[in-house]
């Protein structure tokens, strides 16, 4: 998901390959689906101090930029394709097509693609209780050690059913295979844990242990954002068009102008 690589040739899927090999199962973007790209990058360059950069898909798409490193996709198509506003993760597959059947053959509805993006392909899938996640199949962004560095601290997945959820995307996915490259899956503190090269990357959670699922939870992945004041960046989201759902000394769940939810914290995400 590298905008100034070219369109792959033979050599350079090759690499890809081996690219996506070396994470496989972790995520390795997030993209934000919006109404207005003006209004988008104003307010997260106010909050998260994000600058912007173009892209070759068209006006309607950004790459931002946190101290000059990719860190999130922007897609002003919300209205344009009738899509949702929110944010979504990506996680790196082998194979895209492969990725989506498993999904299909568990209970999962694949939304959208695989789509070619050079120099990869991607795919939009709505886990077994609605949840949206993406997949990506090709080079990935930047240096992925520093994208982590970088990017959202971790995602979790709320839920109803962590341990059913755990088992629908270990498949999709391939976590805990004997692969090379593949994520360890954990569990501590309540959660779910999914582990890449000992980081702790994504979490899944359904409220305490032993607890019937909670049928009114609405599955979603939240992201999380490492800040460095969580009550300056609560403050710079209300004077620019957002609003604060909830906030406390280290973490706030923010909403931008448009709807799409995000937290921000100054945890590194148990790491």
């Amino acid at each position: 998901m590298n905008d100034d690589t070219p369109p792959p040739g033979p050599t350079q899927k090759k690499r890809s390959v081996l690219s996506t090999h070396s994470v496989f199962g972790a995520p390795c973007w997030v993209s934000l689906t919006s109404r207005d790209l003006r209004t988008t990058e104003d307010f997260y360059s106010a909050v998260l101090g994000w600058r912007w950069r173009s892209v070759r898909l068209g006006d309607h798409f950004r790459i931002a930029l946190a101290d000059g490193v990719p860190v999130a996709g922007i897609a002003a198509v919300a209205a344009m394709w009738q899509m949702a506003v929110a944010w979504t993760p990506y996680f790196a597959v082998l194979d895209a097509d492969e990725a989506v059947s498993r999904a299909r053959e568990r209970g999962g509805t694949p939304a959208v693609g695989p789509l070619s993006f050079p120099p990869g392909r991607a795919a939009l899938i709505a886990d077994r209780d609605g949840a949206v996640f993406g997949i990506w199949e090709g080079e990935l962004v930047s240096n992925w050690e520093t994208w982590r560095q970088a990017a959202p601290t971790f995602i979790r997945l709320h839920t109803r059913n962590a341990f059913d959820s755990a088992m629908f995307y270990g498949e999709v996915l391939g976590w805990a295979s004997d692969r090379p490259g593949c994520c360890e899956v954990e569990y501590e503190g309540g959660e779910v844990v999914l582990r890449s090269r000992g980081d702790a990357v994504a979490r899944i959670d359904s409220g305490a242990v032993e607890a019937a699922p909670d049928p009114s939870v609405r599955p979603h992945w939240q992201i999380h954002f490492a800040v460095a004041d969580v009550a300056e960046c609560a403050r710079a989201a209300e004077k620019h068009g957002g609003s604060v759902l909830s906030e406390g000394e280290t973490e706030a769940i923010l909403r931008d102008p448009d709807g799409a939810q995000f937290t921000v914290t100054t945890s590194r995400g148990g790491r």
